[in-house]
């Protein structure tokens, strides 16, 4: 075997389709184009999900759900996660210190779920108002 011996395969490489060059061609006078309409012309097409009029199925369809581009933005801390914490002064740099919360977080709340039964204090950390009483309860405090 030799480098100018070197071919495609048999039927690898087929010439082009020569349309409109007479009866003889068996793609003369319409070229495969059919008789008239739309697609016989030349530029002739119709848009992306043109049903011939009918209305098209993207707008059949009712638009539905929503998602919010800020939701993984905000993260929930339950206080149990706080009961386990090794900081009296927790806010957002600390809860990402200690991988409570993702590090692509820009806020964080506190929910009221699980026990709290040390005094912790929270600065710039959103709270709900339940979590609030339990925290305060624990004789720990919330700085807005």
């Amino acid at each position: 075997m030799k480098l100018n011996d070197i071919k495609p395969a048999k039927g690898a490489k087929t010439a082009r389709t020569r349309v409109g060059r007479g009866i003889g061609s068996g793609l003369g006078k319409t070229a495969g184009r059919g008789h008239k309409g739309q697609h016989a012309r030349k530029g002739g097409y119709h848009k992306l999900g043109f049903e011939g009029g009918q209305m098209p199925i993207q707008r059949r369809l009712p638009k539905r759900g929503f998602k919010s581009p800020l939701a993984g933005l905000t993260a929930e801390v339950r206080l149990s996660d706080l009961q386990k914490m090794k900081a009296d002064e927790i806010d957002l740099s600390t809860l990402k210190a200690e991988g409570v919360i993702s590090i692509n977080a820009l806020t964080a709340k506190v929910i009221k779920s699980g026990e709290l039964s040390r005094k912790v204090t929270l600065k710039g950390v959103l709270v709900t108002k339940g979590a609030r009483e339990v925290i305060t309860a624990a004789g720990g405090s919330v700085i807005e």
